[in-house]
């Protein structure tokens, strides 16, 4: 079944795309900041399904560690057939009231590592005709939440661009795009995600079997469930000061106060 690497592995839905691409035979590369964690999920797939696992301890908004994922995407000699651009983290302040360092961060980890790792795998995957990258964006990137909607605009776009640029040589590229999912990303940006309706929660499994089974088809763009779905379309037509009006009233909800800091994830 190939080789895939995946970041931001050691938890959330990084954590589930190891575990069902393990259970669907691929052997596995899996990135992420915390050595522990990661070993812990090694050693599980390993006994569960049989499968080689390579762990790649790296923070991908450090450049040098960066460098090294992407070398291990170009090596000649351990080709990697899936790329799965996962690792990303939220924030609970607004981008004004945020430290500036939290905001580059951000763009270094969802807009200049996934752009990296994606040129260094798509290079290998050109030459022998076949291969696919992954990109886990986000319904937020239709909607205007904050900065973090306008680095998610990116990975979607870029995704867009790159599969027009790749189709003609065998390599397909998907962005998924789920809304709220049951993982620790709201909780590590300590969100307060109370006032959310309990039919717009999405299960870490569906989304990443929704986003599979689009790598499979060769779509370019998965919205993982009806709703948001039906979200999308609303986004796409809606006049924009509608969508940012909604978009501001909800980002007060899981902003009170305004205060604090939200860890990294991944």
């Amino acid at each position: 079944m190939g080789v895939a690497l995946v970041t931001g592995a050691s938890a959330g839905l990084g954590r589930e795309f190891a575990v069902q691409l393990a259970g669907r035979g691929h052997d596995l590369v899996v990135v992420a900041r915390d050595r522990p964690r990661l070993e812990t999920l090694a050693d599980e797939l390993r006994a569960r399904y049989a499968v080689r696992v390579e762990v790649l301890v790296a923070d991908l908004v450090d450049r040098a560690d960066l460098a090294r994922v992407a070398e291990r995407l170009t090596d000649r000699e351990r080709p990697v057939d899936l790329l799965v651009n996962n690792a990303g983290f939220g924030s609970r302040r607004g981008f004004v009231r945020n430290d500036l360092a939290e905001e580059e961060a951000a763009v270094d980890l969802m807009v200049r590592a996934p752009m990296v790792l994606s040129h260094a795998a798509a290079g290998g995957m050109r030459e022998r005709g076949r291969g696919a990258v992954l990109n886990v964006s986000s319904v937020a990137s239709f909607a205007v939440m904050g900065h973090y909607s306008a680095v998610k605009s990116y990975l979607t776009v870029l995704s867009e661009a790159l599969a027009t640029e790749l189709a003609p040589h065998g390599v397909t590229v998907t962005a998924v795009c789920p809304g709220f999912t049951h993982t620790e990303f709201h909780q590590r940006a300590e969100m307060d995600m109370t006032a959310l309706p309990r039919a717009l929660w999405l299960d870490a499994p569906r989304v990443v079997s929704d986003a599979l089974e689009a790598v499979a088809r060769g779509q370019v763009v998965v919205v993982p469930s009806l709703a948001y779905k039906g979200v999308v379309a609303l986004l796409r037509v809606a006049p924009r000061r509608v969508t940012r009006r909604v978009a501001g009233s909800l980002a007060a909800r899981r902003r009170p106060g305004d205060r604090g800091r939200a860890p990294r994830a991944h």
